[in-house]
């Protein structure tokens, strides 16, 4: 069968095993597409005999291969434009020093150095417009340099006292030599952020970019364009895809990479070599680094997904000195596997700082232009999966499922062509026998550029296949992802995510498609917050070149202390807290102890968009200070008054105590804001959980948590789960009537717990004692500007007052018999009673409790909370037990 789009038929009949050097100098020669012949070759048709100057003898270039310097983007593609001039010689490249405007081969440019950067007369434009391109000069003459020596030596002297610093105390007195490798177009994803970041402190840092793999093959996309117009100067262009697609395949292609990459490394001596992930290129790329003694940062190390990534993921980790990781999870799984706790840096993923900083509200245009103008935002399917390489078989057969499934459901899908894994080439087969690429309802690509990428799936109707991209970066949108089969089962997810482990049959993807299609999850924080470069940067400067280069292993016990004292690791993990009351307004940062950071507070507005404008501006100002204080933030949980739906994030109703409080989506605001997945939940039902997950409630099964305060709320505590009830008033325990005939309460009825107990309601007792001037005794005043409240009531009764304490204890009775109701119905373990009243009702609740209840439910414990702030550590909790949780 043929392969992808525009590409000849691919055959290897009677292919004979033989050695990598072997088999590419005998597939290079032969000009087949089964080794391409560099990023023209595929395109120009058969290569011409090179030509050489006089005197230099025949080189390896007519086998395919120019070897030594030849400045940074040496011709690997043996298409005959390279010139062997002087400084084609092995070793002799004239190193550039970085200063800007200037030439990546350094101030003097030899001919031939830029050879293999020229474009070809057919297709000007394909480099892009950021794409470097420098003049030729006749063999023997240079090209002038823009600075003087002296303007170069007087420009160093410039540096910045922090540079010279981090050298001293590192020891280096140079740049450090930074070479990034890049094998795919999902590895550049994430090492591009790293690339750019390198790229913009140029005092500090000297990158080299090598480009290898799937780049450079049209039938993946010709992915090494964008690394062009990204405007990174690419080094050295290795072709190292031995074709086929096969396990063979794969292992040859280890094999040519480990032969030419020594003579990279040789050329360029990089200081350290930055690899990413757990693909076959980079575990050639840390083998050779490795042997050659150079440092190498592993990016991604310690995660766990489900295939024979894993082998290869923790081969790398065991070559690497230094690893840079995503999760707390990963980070605890280096830290088993031996490694030093001083070299690894939880950074989080590089690419979500491109993920949470991407706005572009010209989406639909992107959207039309892959998917056709008649497609609407969260109307389509996004589809990417690979083969599983340890079990080709079955997942070719999940792939022609999900095909079936997705043609069944009827909606505009963009299919995105598998990776170069064995068994790669039948999936583009089953493709092709389904007629995917001319079905109305289907876009098969190659590639899509990321930027457009990552608008495609935070606004597609859901994501389907197998592929990390699913179970990581679509989760800081929100958009529902269907994991098929076992190729990610191991890694973390957000709550977007549905696997589907046996997708045996097309009803059950189906199935999967209807459950998720259209729905918009909280977005997830779980594999980065936006700040890994600044971290990886900040790690690198801290790389000491005087250390030995021999690693060091941490055997067991592993030590408690995981997170050291690297000052840039942010490792207190924390929540945003949200206590939205009847009178205050309050923001706390909130450890995952339960210890509150920091915390604002403002007296809560009375309109709603006051309220709202207020509550985004207290949360991203605690959010900033966050990082100042060491703290990363995983999300936000809101305590608030009122009738909530917890799965939506919305306030149904509220009491008089909240004014223009109804139908409120606090979710969707404060998620759009921050960035961050948002919880959201009465103030009642917070107090409990904070009891459940800080206090007195921790470990027990079934208890129930009185809030006394502006109002009175409560939570329910059953089977260790929270009781929110069919319409989300489960608890509303101030409504409680203890009298046919009590006053009015807040909530339209008369006789409430509330209309007793509440702190409003013991103002409103204060109010009429002091206007009928029976509330201030000896002891005590009430200044003219200042308002009766029910601390005054409080007070007096403490100074005597009979009638204050008479509505105290009347009070307080109100109180304990809606207590004796509880007992009588839910018959839990314990009562806690919170809030700033319950210490002035615990005694009298207990003497109800004495006198009205059933003996059976005598002996249960009523008890004061030891929580200062319950509502803001309930909101916290949401976060934090959600994110232990997840964690597999």
């Amino acid at each position: 069968m043929p392969g992808p789009p525009g590409a000849p038929l691919c055959s290897r009949p009677h292919r004979q095993r033989a050695s990598p050097c072997a088999l590419a100098e005998s597939r290079a020669s032969a000009g087949t597409r089964e080794h391409p012949a560099g990023p023209w070759g595929l395109l120009l048709g058969p290569r011409s005999p090179p030509r050489a100057q006089p005197g230099i003898p025949a080189s390896p270039a007519a086998r395919g291969t120019v070897r030594g310097g030849g400045g940074p983007a040496r011709s690997e593609s043996g298409r005959g434009e390279a010139w062997l001039g002087p400084s084609a010689s092995r070793g002799s490249e004239c190193r550039g020093r970085g200063a800007a405007g200037w030439g990546a081969a350094g101030p003097w440019r030899a001919y031939g150095a830029e050879t293999a950067l020229r474009t070809p007369p057919a297709l000007p434009s394909l480099g892009g417009p950021g794409v470097r391109r420098a003049a030729v000069a006749p063999p023997g003459r240079r090209t002038p340099c823009t600075r003087s020596d002296r303007e170069e030596e007087l420009y160093f002297k410039k540096l910045s006292k922090r540079k010279n610093q981090v050298m001293e105390k590192n020891g280096n007195n140079r740049k450090l030599r930074v070479c990034v490798a890049t094998c795919n177009r999902a590895d550049y994803s994430k090492l591009a952020p790293i690339m750019f970041g390198i790229k913009t402190e140029p005092e500090f840092f000297e990158l080299d970019v090598v480009v290898l793999g799937s780049h450079l093959i049209d039938d993946y996309g010709n992915t090494y364009r964008m690394i062009e117009q990204d405007d990174f100067d690419i080094n050295t262009r290795l072709h190292t895809i031995v074709r086929g697609e096969d396990e063979a395949a794969m292992v040859e292609s280890v094999g040519l990479a480990l032969v030419k990459l020594p003579d990279v490394l040789n050329r360029l001596k990089p200081d350290i070599m930055i690899v990413h992930g757990d693909r076959f290129d980079a575990l050639a790329l840390a083998t050779s680094a490795a042997l050659m003694n150079i440092r190498i940062l592993h990016i991604e190390g310690g995660e766990v997904s489900g295939t024979i990534d894993d082998s290869i993921r923790h081969a790398i980790t065991k070559l690497a000195h230094y690893h840079v990781c995503c999760t707390r999870s990963a980070e605890q799984h280096l830290i088993s596997m031996c490694e030093d706790h001083d070299r690894i840096l939880l950074a989080g993923c590089p690419s979500y700082d491109k993920l949470l900083s991407a706005k572009n509200k010209d989406y639909m245009s992107i959207i039309r232009m892959w998917l056709g103008d008649d497609v609407k935002c969260k109307d389509y399917i996004v589809a990417l999966q690979h083969p599983v390489t340890t079990d080709i078989k079955h997942s070719i057969k999940m792939f022609e499922l999900t095909l079936d499934a997705l043609i069944s459901f009827n909606k505009r899908t963009l299919v995105l062509f598998p990776n170069i894994d064995a068994g790669s080439k039948e999936m583009v087969r089953v493709m092709r026998k389904k007629g995917i690429e001319h079905h109305p309802n289907f876009r098969a690509v190659k590639h899509v550029p990321f930027d457009q990428f990552i608008q495609l799936v935070a606004h597609a109707g859901c994501m389907i296949g197998n592929s990390s991209c699913g179970v990581r970066e679509v989760g800081a949108f929100g958009t529902p992802v269907i994991n098929l089969g076992t190729r990610q089962i191991g890694r973390e997810t957000g709550e977007n995510v549905l696997h589907v482990r046996d997708a045996d049959t097309q009803d059950k993807i189906l199935q999967a498609l209807h459950l998720q299609f259209g729905k918009q999850y909280p977005c997830s924080k779980i594999y980065g917050d936006g700040n890994a470069v600044p971290r990886i940067l900040k790690f690198l400067k801290s790389i000491d070149l005087q250390e030995p280069l021999q690693k060091k292993f941490c055997f067991p016990p592993v030590k408690e202390n995981i997170s050291q004292d690297i000052d840039h690791i942010l490792e207190t993990l924390s929540a945003l807290a949200v206590d939205l009351g009847g009178t205050n307004l309050r923001v706390a940062i909130v450890s995952m102890k339960g210890e509150i950071v920091k915390k604002y507070t403002q007296f809560n507005p009375k309109t709603y968009e006051e309220r709202i404008n207020l509550i985004l501006q207290m949360c991203v100002e605690a959010a900033a200070e966050a990082v100042k204080l060491n703290c990363r933030i995983l999300g936000v949980g809101i305590s608030t008054g009122g009738r909530v739906n917890p799965q939506e994030g919305i306030v149904l109703h509220s009491t008089k105590l909240i004014q223009e409080w109804n139908s409120v989506d606090l979710r969707t605001p404060l998620s759009d804001t921050l960035h961050l997945p948002v919880w959201v939940d009465n103030d009642g039902n917070c107090a409990a959980m904070a009891e459940r997950k800080f206090g007195q409630g921790k470990g027990l099964e079934n208890f129930v948590t009185l809030i006394t305060g502006t109002g009175i709320g409560g939570g329910i505590i059953h089977q260790h789960e929270l009781i929110h009830g069919s319409s989300f008033c489960a608890a509303e325990l101030g409504h409680l009537v203890v009298s046919l005939d009590g006053p009015d309460c807040s909530c339209g009825s008369h006789g409430c717990i509330e209309a007793y107990a509440s702190g409003m309601a013991l103002q409103r007792e204060a109010k009429k004692l002091h206007d009928e001037d029976l509330l201030l005794v000896e002891g005590m005043s009430v200044p003219k500007d200042e308002a009766v409240s029910a601390l005054h009531l409080i007070q007096a009764a403490k100074l005597g007052n009979a009638k204050a304490q008479s509505i105290l204890r009347t009070a307080g009775t109100a109180l304990g018999l809606g207590v004796v109701n509880i007992l009588h119905t839910m018959n839990p373990s314990l009562v806690i009673l919170s809030g700033i009243l319950a210490s002035h009702y615990i005694h009298i609740v207990k003497d109800v409790i004495r006198q009205q209840a059933l003996s059976s439910v005598q002996d249960v414990d009523v008890v004061v909370s030891d929580l200062v702030d319950p509502a803001l550590l309930g909101a916290a909790s949401m976060v934090l037990d959600y994110t232990t949780r997840r964690i597999h």
